[in-house]
């Protein structure tokens, strides 16, 4: 049965049948997530008032902003995995961040305000949003562990992340106040950026870094990217309730995937990021929208939604038991290797 579970996941989790596209196709300038160059790089690039370096998380400019200071400060860190930071593995959270808004998913659903509509406020990202909120855990929460951890050196202010309009019980709005509310979430964000700085040595000069394993680093980075998944889930269950019952339906599918995808220490670089995510749809779904065959979907697109729908109802199921196995299987550097290669030999096959 274990064997039958893991090449069950193996096959549901192939995300593409298409050949993989080529280095130069996902280094381009849409490589990037939409409005990149404009994003602030550095935390001391956005405002400061009263003394504290204010963000406001609900403008999607500013929280790629915060994707970008994170990208910035870490990149040395990765000059061995290739050039321009290209083989940082942050690059998974700004990208789906710059899907998300592309694909409009990032408005309010409701329609009640014209937030992230292009005849509105393009820019705003809504609280309603399921997916925004989801997001600001994978955005918010792992900047200010790094602020905590001291990627960014010794800052001259506080970080104060403005509240939403309306549900801001559902937020924290500083590293004090996560701390408080989420110890869990930033522990394990800290956690991986602290391994980052362990390979940083300034007692000679110039500064040097020994090379860091990246599976221990990915290891890291997935722990605290499903910890954040699976402490925000049941908080914006109620936000569901605004998406049509096919976006539902991928929303809760796709947050399902990420803890099989995440077993694997699967690379989010942004070339790997770039190839697996031309297959996501690229428009939020619709009532009318059924599998296997929405017409203005490729092909490609369409098997996406189709295996992630079958690998959470085999997941539910079996009470978890698939999800399980798979971590079991996936629990060596060996198991793991062979895992990811499955995945990337189906999606280029």
């Amino acid at each position: 049965f274990g064997i039958h579970a893991l090449l069950v996941v193996t096959v549901t989790l192939n995300p593409v049948t298409a050949a993989a596209r080529s280095e130069n196709d996902v280094t381009g300038e849409d490589a990037y997530p939409p409005l990149w160059d404009l994003a602030p790089e550095n935390p001391l690039d956005f405002p400061v008032k009263d003394s504290k370096i204010v963000i406001n998380a609900w403008n999607y400019q500013e929280r790629l902003g915060v994707y970008k200071s994170l990208l910035s400060a870490s990149a040395k860190y990765f000059d061995a995995f290739g050039p321009q930071n290209i083989g940082n593995i942050l690059w998974g959270l700004p990208l789906q961040h710059g899907w998300q808004f592309r694909t409009g998913r990032l408005a309010d659903p409701s329609g009640v305000t014209s937030c992230g509509y292009e005849n509105g406020e393009l820019l705003c990202i809504s609280v309603t949003s399921w997916w925004s909120c989801m997001n600001y855990y994978l955005a918010i929460i792992p900047f200010l562990g790094a602020v905590e951890a001291g990627l960014f050196g010794q800052l001259p202010y506080e970080i104060e992340i403005l509240p939403p309009e309306e549900r801001r019980d559902d937020f924290c709005y500083s590293v004090k106040d996560c701390w408080s509310h989420m110890p869990k979430l930033m522990d394990d964000w800290k956690a991986y950026f602290e391994y980052l700085l362990s390979t940083e040595h300034t007692s000679g000069s110039p500064v040097t870094f020994s090379s860091f394993k990246l599976d221990d680093a990915l290891g890291l980075l997935w722990k605290a990217h499903t910890t954040s998944i699976a402490y925000a889930l049941p908080k914006f269950q109620d936000r569901l309730n605004y998406l049509s019952d096919p976006e539902e339906t991928f929303g809760e599918d796709w947050a399902n995937a990420v803890d099989f995808i995440g077993a694997t220490h699967f690379c989010t670089d942004l070339l790997t990021t770039n190839r697996f995510q031309a297959f996501l749809p690229q428009r939020m779904l619709v009532e009318g929208d059924v599998l296997p065959s929405i017409s203005d979907f490729s092909p490609q697109q369409n098997k996406v939604l189709v295996s992630l729908r079958a690998l959470h109802k085999a997941n539910k199921l079996t009470g978890g038991l698939l999800l399980k196995l798979w971590q079991k299987a996936m629990s060596t550097e060996a198991g793991r290797k062979m895992g990811r290669k499955l995945i990337e030999s189906l999606t280029s096959s």
